[in-house]
């Protein structure tokens, strides 16, 4: 494990709260101290079949922490779906059958696993202990719950307040939420900044069953890339994980230019001080680039990653072909190349050039200005917008 400043640096990143804070230190250092990993708890209802870049944000959070090695606790909500979260809603939810919310939950499970690690994971369906209630131990759980706290939320107060029913069933959202703490016995819980009241109402459920209550992270909402409303794909400005990649970069890269920081942020391990960089990038859309070949490679692949570069970095090539220059077999510094393409007249134009962020060699950009290439016949080097060159090799 790294030491606990290091760890709540990175835990820091992204997150829009953490409370109490002075809590969440004193687990790590003790977890430092003890090498006992964190249970960190993500409790997700399966109400739709599949995901969008919406959804990870809290998975990869919860990612994050077991990369710090700590114990990723994913909840799938296969009884809180049918109930429906309350969060933010001014009406009633629909109430979803056994059969649909236990599809979506196959489906769901399938595409979470994309974005965890294999392990450390543990994966309970809330249904284990749920199913097993006696209608007394309901009573016995419902206990823990008055109808005062309930209509401490916005949700449930306004639509009171405004004579919109509100079903009995729906208070019992957000006791079954803390329950399922209680059950795997969570040390940190994450959700949306939507979530407080059910995490926070967590933390007071498990100190009625005698536990140390949990510490609770939230995470902002991602917005859309409409960069208006949250990612929905009732508004349709989504990016599912499973869809094609050239459709996930023409998506990402026609977000509106404020959104590059949180999106960066939110949905990738790209580095502050690189993120920083590329935000100063004279391109605007360099960053959106980046960002979008970063989720490309996690869903699918370094190779399509490379495949949707290569089209977007060459799909305005010279129409009368490219100048071909020979070089010696073996490595080659990349001043030196440039020098034999005719892009830098002296050694200071080159380094210039790779500093700028303007040399590519097969879509890939070349930011060490020390690198050593070894070209290979038909790798196509580009500096700037307009010069082109493909290498061949000495026979």
């Amino acid at each position: 494990m790294l030491p606990p400043d290091e760890q709540m640096r990175l835990i820091r990143r992204g997150v829009a709260e953490i409370f109490p804070e002075e809590e969440m230190w004193r687990r790590l250092e003790e977890s430092f101290r003890t090498g006992r990993p964190l249970r960190v708890k993500l409790g997700i209802d399966p109400t739709t079949p599949d995901l969008h870049l919406g959804h990870t944000v809290v998975l990869n959070k919860l990612r994050q922490f077991q990369q710090l090695g700590h114990t990723a606790v994913l909840i799938i909500g296969d009884y809180t779906a049918q109930v429906g979260d309350p969060s933010g809603r001014n009406t009633q939810r629909p109430r979803l059958s056994k059969e649909t919310v236990r599809k979506n939950a196959e489906l769901f499970l399938k595409q979470a696993k994309k974005v965890l690690l294999e392990k450390p994971l543990e994966v309970h369906y809330n249904g284990e202990w749920f199913a097993k209630m006696s209608f007394e131990e309901v009573m016995e759980l419902s206990s823990h719950i008055t109808v005062a706290r309930l209509l401490e939320r916005d949700d449930f107060h306004n639509r009171f307040k405004n004579n919109i029913p509100i079903s009995l069933h729906e208070f019992f959202y957000p006791l079954m939420q803390g329950y399922d703490s209680v059950m795997v016995r969570a040390d940190v819980e994450l959700g949306g900044t939507d979530q407080r009241y059910n995490l926070a109402f967590g933390r007071d459920l498990q100190r009625d069953f005698n536990q140390t209550p949990q510490v609770c992270i939230t995470l902002p909402l991602l917005v859309g890339t409409d960069g208006k409303r949250k990612m929905s794909k009732t508004y349709g400005n989504f990016v599912a994980i499973d869809e094609p990649p050239k459709t996930m970069f023409d998506k990402l890269l026609s977000i509106p230019d404020d959104l590059r920081r949180s999106y960066l942020t939110l949905l990738t391990d790209i580095a502050d001080d690189e993120v920083e960089r590329l935000l100063a990038h004279p391109d605007p859309r360099e960053a959106k680039v980046q960002l979008a070949l970063s989720v490309i490679r996690r869903f699918h692949g370094e190779k399509a990653a490379q495949e949707v570069e290569r089209a977007y970095r060459y799909n305005d090539l010279p129409r009368d072909g490219l100048k071909e220059v020979t070089v010696p077999p073996g490595k080659i510094w990349v001043v030196e190349l440039l020098r034999r393409c005719g892009f830098a007249r002296t050694n200071s134009e080159g380094r210039r050039l790779v500093r700028g962020g303007a040399v590519r060699i097969d879509g890939r950009r070349v930011s060490d200005e020390m690198e050593q290439i070894e070209p290979k016949n038909g790798q196509v080097l580009r500096v700037g917008k307009n010069r082109w060159a493909k290498l061949r090799l000495q026979q």
